[in-house]
C-alpha cells in the first residue's frame, strides 16, 4: 500500500537549507543513481574520519547514529517541499545509514589501511544490495510516517548488511 505524498511546505530560506542538506547539495539532484552516490559519500566520510581523525570507530558511529536521528525531521521537511513520499533525490538517509554497516567490525577497523578499504568497499556493496532489494521486512519500514520511514528503512538495510559483513569478517579473520 502506497501512502499519499505529504502536503506541500512553504518555500522559505530554512526549508531550502533543509532541502539542500537532505539532497547533500548537488549529489541528490545532479547525479545518476543518487542513492548510490549518497551511500558512497557516507562510506567515504566514515573512512576519512576513521583514517585521519584519530577518533575511535565507536564514537564515529555514535555520531552517525545521532546524524540519523537529525535526518528524520530533515527528510520529513524534504518530503513536504518536494510533495513526494521518500523522494529519490533525498539521500541524507543513505549517507547516515551506510557507516552503521561497520558497527560490529571493530577489530578490522583498527587494522591497516588496506583492510579498512576492503571492509568499506564490501560493506558499501552489501548496503546497496540490501537497500535496493529490501528483504526481511525492510520494505515495510518505509511505511512508517514521514521522515521516520525514509531513514529507518536504510538503517534496517545497514543492520542486515552489517550482520553479513560481520560474518564475512570473522570468517576470513
Amino acid at each position: 500500500m502506497t501512502k499519499a505524498p505529504p502536503p506541500p511546505v512553504r518555500d522559505t530560506t530554512l526549508n531550502r537549507l533543509l532541502l539542500t542538506l537532505a539532497t547533500l547539495g548537488p549529489l541528490g539532484t545532479c547525479c545518476p543513481a543518487p542513492g548510490t552516490f549518497g551511500s558512497l559519500a557516507g562510506a567515504l566520510a566514515f573512512l576519512a574520519l576513521l583514517e585521519w581523525s584519530h577518533i575511535p570507530a565507536n564514537l564515529i558511529l555514535c555520531g552517525f547514529m545521532l546524524l540519523a536521528l537529525l535526518a528524520i525531521p530533515i527528510c520529513s521537511v524534504a518530503e513536504g517541499i518536494l510533495s513526494k513520499r521518500d523522494p529519490g533525490e533525498v539521500i541524507i538517509d543513505e549517507f547516515v545509514a551506510v557507516p552503521l554497516v561497520f558497527w560490529g567490525c571493530w577489530d578490522v577497523l583498527n587494522e591497516g589501511t588496506l583492510e579498512k578499504l576492503t571492509l568499506t568497499g564490501v560493506g558499501f556493496i552489501l548496503f546497496r544490495i540490501f537497500d535496493i532489494w529490501k528483504p526481511l521486512g525492510i520494505d515495510r519500514l518505509q511505511n512508517l510516517p514521514k521522515g521516520l520511514g525514509v531513514v529507518v528503512d536504510d538503517i534496517g538495510a545497514a543492520c542486515v548488511a552489517g550482520l553479513c559483513l560481520w560474518i564475512l569478517a570473522i570468517s576470513f579473520a
